[in-house]
């Protein structure tokens, strides 16, 4: 039996119980197209907190009060307390060897007020090293210069997101005024759009000089955190290291697990978050797996249906000269054929699912070439595998037998 003649066999098989083939073929559907989307969105996902984590800075590491014992040393982690000062950071720019920036920050919620709108926000405070290590454009105006920290100056600098709640989308803030617990503030610009994420909305941020925050908001002397900008990856863990060793000294601290801060490493924070990504990935992809499973038992149960509905077929056909290869391949073609078309439109289905998700704004959804080329090769798998039995059964029939079915 050439190619040509088992094609025009299996497309006759199909063919005659449309229906029950179609069904047969949704299971396949399904289960491609739900893998599709799974991979689609886990794929998404960990290429926006890699998007994110990135517009945080680069080569990152954020020293934090308060501390605890990981595997001796620093722990990585936030902590919570009152240890970290202007000095530190000071002492900490002095490593030039390993930092090129070092930006002390400070943090409080406050209700901000352009009346007649207000909202609820994150104030920071920050020196004008803060664009440097944290990649920070402007849209329009100015950010914070060394002058108004110095000088207690009562400016601030709005997020986009901030701007838009308390003057309009896009309005024109520059000279505009605010109030902040009481005190009247003068916008002096706005910085550009990032995003907002799961680490904190960058775009809904108001910014003012640190000493400013520290004078009037805050009361206190303390830093919030310690960003620093490491000068080249492949000295991150050594910059890590000593640091910690500079703080420990300054804060005539011994022991290495009684430190009073923390320092968190960014790269760390990458790698827990895509191990994070790829684990529920996986999960998700396997519960999505079960449904081509279950298409697998579909196709295999319509299978052996057809081999008992044409026993009297394969009888003849074999009592005419047809061999068991032939019979075999003849209803192994017919199960392959029902799981590559399946694959194919669950294919188009994932896509189609996948860049709605991405369209409505819901989630970003990322198809890559290598689940699709994995679906398209489960799917003939399945075909193999679960078209094998009632192949190999149809092949054994006795054709005398086969004959006298009735």
């Amino acid at each position: 039996m050439t190619f040509l003649d088992t094609a025009e066999e299996t497309i006759a098989a199909l063919t005659a119980n449309k229906t029950r083939s179609l069904l047969t073929v949704l299971g396949i559907v399904i289960g491609i197209a739900s893998v599709i989307v799974v991979l689609a969105v886990g794929n998404g996902a960990k290429a926006s907190i890699e998007s994110r984590i990135s517009s945080l800075g680069t080569n990152l590491l954020t020293v934090s009060p308060g501390g605890g014992q990981r595997g001796g040393g620093a722990s990585q982690g936030r902590g919570s307390g009152n240890s970290l000062t202007l000095e530190d950071a000071s002492a900490i720019t002095s490593l030039t060897e390993y930092v090129s920036a070092v930006s002390p920050e400070t943090q409080s919620r406050a209700q901000v007020v352009a009346t007649p709108n207000n909202t609820n926000t994150t104030i920071y405070g920050v020196t004008d090293a803060y664009t440097d290590v944290h990649s920070i454009d402007m849209e329009e105006g100015n950010f914070i210069a060394t002058d108004e920290s110095n000088q207690f100056a009562k400016v601030v600098v709005l997020g986009p997101t901030t701007r838009d709640d308390l003057f309009g989308q896009g309005a024109d803030v520059i000279g505009e005024k605010v109030r902040i617990n009481n005190q009247e503030f003068t916008v002096i610009g706005v910085t550009l759009a990032k995003g907002g994420s799961g680490l904190g909305n960058t775009d809904d941020r108001v910014y003012m000089p640190l000493l400013t925050e520290q004078q009037y908001l805050t009361g206190s002397k303390y830093l919030s955190t310690i960003s620093v900008s490491v000068s080249d990856a492949s000295k991150m863990a050594d910059a890590q290291t000593v640091i910690t060793n500079l703080l420990l000294r300054r804060h005539k601290i011994r022991d290495p697990s009684a430190a009073d801060f923390s320092i968190f490493n960014q790269a760390d924070l990458a790698a827990t978050a895509n191990s994070i990504t790829g684990t529920l990935t996986l999960l998700l992809g396997s519960v999505a797996g079960i449904s081509l499973v279950v298409g697998g038992i579909g196709i295999m149960n319509m299978m052996l249906t057809t081999v008992r509905e044409r026993t009297r077929e394969i009888g003849l056909r074999k009592a005419i000269g047809a061999r068991k290869r032939d019979i075999s391949f003849q209803f192994l073609s017919e199960a392959i054929a029902l799981t590559v078309f399946g694959g194919i439109i669950g294919i188009v289905v994932g896509y189609i699912i996948s860049k709605a998700f991405t369209l409505t704004g819901l989630i970003a959804t990322s198809v890559t070439l290598e689940p699709v080329v994995v679906a398209f090769g489960v799917s003939a798998l399945i075909g193999i595998v679960f078209g094998y039995y009632p192949a190999k059964k149809a092949a054994e029939l006795n054709p005398i037998e086969a004959l006298r079915y009735e």
